[in-house]
């Protein structure tokens, strides 16, 4: 067992998950002084994790902080992992840096290559689609962690065979002159710590102090990290109570105990001095009892009580358009600008889909980031053009037979491909491959690209985010293009190409690389809740509060059983956490109510996340729900257990949000969907009333009919739009029945 790292210097925390402005508040309260005292060059700010960075970059920056010479600050604002990325790179200015694609062509290559026997479990789980994905996953994390097969007493036969792929990989990295993105880190506390020629000397001349922000997120190897880079400097570390989620999933306990026992004094920041406003967000109560634990002391009056509101539709579909309808509304009423607002999915893998969704119902949204590379058009031209090439190579007249010919088979990627080039691309012909095709597959991607005008296509034809990511997608295919042509991992042909995108492309996930939710265009944020931690908006959606989703039923992985991870101690997470360490690290935990260790502690952990969501809200909180199917025909709501929670808990309340009632219809698909479902709505509203006995104003009906077969008839409409909506009246009358 390592040493733990030895911190000299304070460690001021906040008491729980506050207000945005009132965590930037103590982080500038924190850098004026120490800035004050050094001058502000010479204050190096870290956060733990790069989400956030550029707000609190503004906050600081923003704040009143002006030097009594009246001159500006400037500070300096970095991530942890960010900064040890320059630390590895002052060390040796030649080593790379293993790009994604490039991991997973190179770990590949060594798991094909491994001479011990693959586990039966993990020759069966192979054929999982997510299998490629969860093992990496897993890798990165004991990565991270510096965990070796060699250091580890008798692990589970599948983590010692990942383990020692793991260690053949990073064997293979030194020798190829290598660095992953995940060993940056404990790479750069080896280097710093043993002051290899003379690193840690020059990487500190440039600073006097070193603030320490988000420090409940810093693990072992970050406190590791952070000792050896502060020991000629100032220390100041700044973090909250109740509010570390990463962190937990590794390592259980409280920030108090991590700060004491890495040496640091630790202090109490009270809310009182860093509030900069004395008006309260509505819903900071639920917050407080979400990370906490803590109910309001006494029932509150009407107008101080816990508030949120509630969204609860019928399908996860319904619940974006509902989110998009109290958008446009709240816009309508308060005259915010999209910036002001954040939708937060509980994946990154949801944001694809629920940002198209806001879309199409006329909300621009903001988040840019690089989606899966097969959702991605101009990858899968690029792909075609691959493909296509590699077909040239083997036989120069085959595309001209294939493009002639008047069947093709549906399977023959050959075929697709050049079906896929005739539909992008203006004038296809077998004739443009051979034209841009040379001796260098880059240069010969980047022929096609200024021949066809891809670039100049995607501009044309996407809205703006799209295109910026599908510009991304290029650059990734065009890098790839590169390392194939330096590498020896594979040929420096479209064979070796083709086979390293197609590799890429199937186990590529969404959005694994940087994501950026304030470009200067602006629109509204989405992202994964934990993107929100350091974030700050006028109203927050979080998404799929239903109980399959917080706390979950899968924790950790999808790779191995709940109940093998449980006798996995050599798993890269914590697995068997005790009665004592769940409730040192969760203040909401009562050991009495501790039934499963390990669902306890890691739902405590989707709790808290939650609280962290929800907190980055500073006028309104929306929680959205939808009903989830039960098996068969049958659907219930199924809302999140925290949910529940705060319903039940005097002085905290959720105020249901109705999605239709009065409501402007906004956006193109909006406005068509709410048509073709009026004729059935209507018809099911006068059933409902003669099978209650009740009376039906049929007036009101008839005149909604005629208006429908007015605008049918005699407005400029769709063929296509009117047929739909007439057959909407048959379905309605059961004139015509869909066979599922």
């Amino acid at each position: 067992m390592t040493t733990p790292p030895t911190l000299e210097g304070p460690c001021k925390l906040l008491p729980a998950p506050a207000p945005g402005s009132d965590v930037f508040a103590a982080v500038a309260s924190e850098y004026a002084a120490l800035a004050d005292e050094y001058g502000p060059r010479n204050v190096l700010v870290l956060k733990r994790h790069p989400t956030g960075l550029e707000s609190l970059t503004e906050a600081l920056a923003d704040a009143d902080l002006a030097r009594a010479d009246g001159g500006p600050r400037s500070p300096r604002v970095e991530s942890l992992p960010e900064h040890a990325s320059k630390t590895i790179e002052e060390y040796d200015p030649t080593l790379d840096r293993l790009e994604y694609e490039e991991r997973i062509e190179l770990i590949s290559l060594v798991i094909d290559g491994a001479n011990r026997a693959i586990p039966d479990y993990l020759e069966r789980a192979a054929a999982h689609e997510s299998f490629t994905r969860d093992v990496g996953q897993l890798l990165l994390a004991a990565t991270r962690q510096r965990l070796r097969r060699d250091d580890l007493d008798d692990p589970h036969d599948c983590l010692a065979f990942l383990y020692a792929m793991n260690d053949r990989f990073h064997a293979e990295l030194d020798d190829r002159g290598y660095v992953e993105r995940a060993d940056v880190i404990p790479q750069a506390v080896d280097l710093l710590e043993a002051d290899a020629d003379g690193l840690r000397t020059r990487v500190t001349a440039s600073f006097d102090a070193v603030l320490a922000v988000e420090f409940e997120e810093y693990r072992r190897l970050d406190r590791r990290y952070l000792a050896a880079l502060t020991r000629d400097a100032e220390l100041v570390c700044l973090g909250e109570r109740h509010a570390s989620v990463e962190r937990t999933r590794v390592e259980p306990g409280s920030v108090d105990a991590l700060a004491a026992d890495a040496g640091l004094t630790v202090e109490s920041l009270e809310l009182e001095t860093v509030r900069t406003t004395d008006a309260r967000p509505p819903h900071q109560s639920i917050v407080r009892f979400l990370a906490t634990g803590e109910s309001p002391e006494q029932p509150p009056d009407a107008d101080s009580m816990g508030r949120a509101r509630r969204i609860r539709t019928g399908t996860a579909r319904e619940q974006v358009r509902a989110v998009a309808t109290e958008i446009q509304s709240l816009r309508d009423r308060h005259g915010w600008s999209y910036d002001a607002f954040a939708v937060a999915a509980p994946r990154i893998e949801r944001v694809p889909e629920i940002r198209r969704r806001l879309r199409d119902a006329g909300v621009p949204t903001a988040t840019i980031g690089t989606p899966s590379l097969a959702e991605d058009p101009a990858v899968n031209e690029l792909y075609a053009v691959v493909t296509c090439q590699c077909e040239r190579d083997r036989d120069e007249d085959s595309l001209e037979r294939l493009a002639s010919a008047t069947t093709q088979g549906a399977s023959d990627p050959r075929a697709a491909s050049i079906d896929r080039l005739r539909a992008r691309v203006p004038d296809f012909s077998p004739a443009l491959l051979a034209d841009t095709a040379g001796a260098s597959v880059r240069r010969s991607l980047e022929r096609w690209i200024h021949r066809t005008d891809l670039k100049g296509r995607i501009a044309r034809e996407e809205e703006w985010v799209d295109a910026r990511e599908q510009y991304q997608g290029i650059r990734r295919v065009l890098e790839i293009a590169d390392f194939v042509e330096e590498t020896d991992l594979v040929g420096p042909d479209w064979q070796g190409l083709r086979r390293m995108l197609r590799r890429t492309i199937r186990y590529d996930a969404p959005y694994v690389h940087a994501v950026e939710t304030r470009p200067p265009t602006g629109g509204v944020t989405v992202c994964a809740i934990d993107d929100l931690k350091y974030d700050s908006r006028n109203a927050v959606f979080l998404l799929d509060l239903i109980d399959e989703t917080y706390p979950g039923e899968q924790f950790l992985t999808q790779l191995f059983p709940q109940a093998w991870l449980r006798q996995m101690a050599a798993y890269p997470a914590v697995t068997d956490p005790s009665l004592e360490a769940i409730t040192d690290t969760f203040a909401t935990v009562d050991t009495a109510d501790v039934g499963d260790p390990f669902e306890t502690y890691h739902a405590q952990r989707s709790r808290r996340q939650l609280a962290l969501g929800a907190r980055a809200a500073e006028r309104a909180l929306y929680c959205c729900s939808y009903e989830r199917g039960a098996g068969g025909l049958r659907r219930s709501y199924d809302e999140s257990r925290y949910l529940q929670l705060i319903d039940a808990t005097p002085g905290l309340t959720l105020a249901d949000v109705d999605s239709s009632a009065g409501v402007a219809i906004h956006g193109e698909t909006n406005a068509l969907e709410a048509l073709l479902a009026q004729p059935r709505g209507e018809l099911e509203r006068v059933l409902r009333k003669a099978s209650t006995g009740g009376e039906a104003d049929l007036g009101e009906t008839e005149a909604l009919f005629e208006e429908i077969a007015v605008v049918l008839e005699e407005g400029d409409v769709d063929a296509a739009l009117a047929d739909a909506v007439r057959s909407q009246f048959e379905f309605a009358a059961g004139e015509v029945v869909r066979d599922d």
